[in-house]
């Protein structure tokens, strides 16, 4: 056996063999849900080219042979150009502002011929992923420095705000899920509540009246002011904290927020985040265009047919292939961002939580490779793989049950899609090619 062969199944027989597999399965599972969804009696065959099983197959095998690429590629290649290629990308995304198809809206799409489309969004995910692992693993990087600190944030969050101006929210909201993985390498807990703290108010500005909230923000103040008045007293920074805090919750709330729904936000996005609220759209931020021709569509529509559909499948489900919202199209994007709720409708809740249990599963190995790691660079990096994949996790499941607004998030690995299986899989893959190198320090 040649010294090439020796070397090359000694880089195969150090695969972590759960994540690839623990991959493999929930692959399969959606290739096979999304096969329920489309499949009909009259069909001539299951082998259909047409159909979106089938392309969900091919791209498999495209995303197999890309893994194998990644894994006989040395190391160092993905830190050497990690800067280089979140550079090229950016530019691509920034470009596909202007030349990229409109979809349903959005500009976040790019024609490569022959019916072949691609987001350069998604596969930005994977170098973004390494570009932040690259800056936070350098030797002269020190996260208690507020300069890398914005630094780190501007790596993860510039490309989000590209993505916002291709009018691809949802996608755009997934960059924040770096935020975990620098709070892993050291973002102080006061940022953490920060975010937290501002949610808070987002949603309590958008319940409440302005005029209940800015009683409501002076009592708490009041309040608060009262319990620290003796720090407030001595201290100047102290004070000026306070200050600024009371003055950004004002003009957050009575300002920025309504500023937002009233001028950026699009009808449906409205329509959704109110949806998810329980409430209907207030008069003030209701919108007519001429294409509604002042008809006000069901927002809850997509959701409540997605709660029906699981809600049906009871706890062993109706059985493979006897969905009735699946087989009569009730729900829609039902093979793409609503894809879980076939799964929910044919194996009940016991089909659900093996789904949910694969994917805990699955992160947890990443998690545990990631700090099995001698290089920073290959630990942050499995850190960001690892927040990615809960962001899209947690935030589909949650939207199919209702419990978090429409937003046109794919459930990694199952969801149908080229672009997101490709990417979903090079994440994985340039993980476990790190992983095969973990003796190594990768600079």
């Amino acid at each position: 056996m040649s010294s090439n062969a020796t070397s090359q199944k000694s880089v195969t027989s150090r695969i972590d063999a759960a994540t690839f597999w623990l991959y493999m399965a929930l692959v399969v599972i959606g290739i096979v849900a999304v096969f329920s969804v489309e499949y009909r009696s009259t069909d001539p065959t299951i082998f259909m080219m047409s159909k979106s099983h089938m392309k969900q197959t091919i791209w498999l095998g495209i995303s197999l042979f890309v893994g194998m690429i990644i894994i006989f590629t040395d190391s160092k290649f993905f830190s050497s150009f990690a800067f280089l290629s979140y550079t090229v990308c950016l530019l691509l995304m920034i470009a596909t502002i202007f030349i990229g198809q409109n979809m349903k809206g959005s500009h976040s799409w790019l024609s490569l011929g022959g019916g072949i489309r691609f987001q350069p969004g998604e596969i930005g995910k994977i170098f973004t992923s390494l570009a932040l692992a690259r800056f936070l693993s350098l030797g002269e990087t020190d996260f208690r420095r507020t300069k890398d600190r914005f630094i780190g944030l501007a790596i993860a969050l510039v490309p989000a705000m590209v993505i916002i101006l291709q009018n691809e929210t949802g996608l755009a909201l997934v960059y924040f899920s770096f935020i975990l993985v620098m709070y892993r390498e050291g973002l102080p807990n006061a940022i953490l509540i920060t975010i937290f703290a501002l949610g808070f108010l987002t949603i309590s500005t958008l319940l409440l009246s302005h005029t209940v909230m800015l009683i409501l923000i002076l009592m708490l103040a009041t309040g608060i002011g009262l319990l620290l008045r003796h720090s407030l007293r001595r201290e100047g920074a102290a004070r000026i904290v306070f200050i600024g805090s009371l003055l950004f919750a004002l003009l957050f709330s009575q300002v920025m927020i309504p500023l937002a729904f009233k001028k950026v936000l699009k009808n449906y996005q409205i329509e959704r985040i109110y949806t998810m609220l329980g409430r209907d759209v207030p008069d003030e931020y209701v919108k007519y265009d001429e294409e509604s021709s002042g008809k006000k569509k069901d927002p809850g529509y997509n959701v409540r047919q997605s709660m029906i559909a699981i809600g049906s499948g009871g706890f062993w489900g109706k059985g493979y292939l006897n969905g009735t919202s699946t087989k009569n199209s009730f729900v829609p994007e039902q093979n793409t961002d609503f894809i879980f709720c076939s799964i929910g409708e044919q194996f009940g809740f016991l089909g659900s939580f093996v789904v949910i249990g694969l994917y805990i599963l699955l992160m947890l190995r990443i998690l545990t490779v990631a700090e099995r790691q001698k290089s920073p660079f290959s630990r942050i990096y499995g850190y960001c793989v690892a927040s990615v994949l809960f962001f899209h996790f947690a935030i589909n499941i949650s939207m199919t049950i209702g419990l978090a607004p429409v937003i046109g998030i794919t459930l990694p690995f199952i969801s149908y899609g080229g672009t997101s299986l490709l990417s979903f899989s090079i994440l994985i893959f340039i993980l476990l090619k790190l992983d095969t190198d973990r003796s190594l320090m990768i600079h």
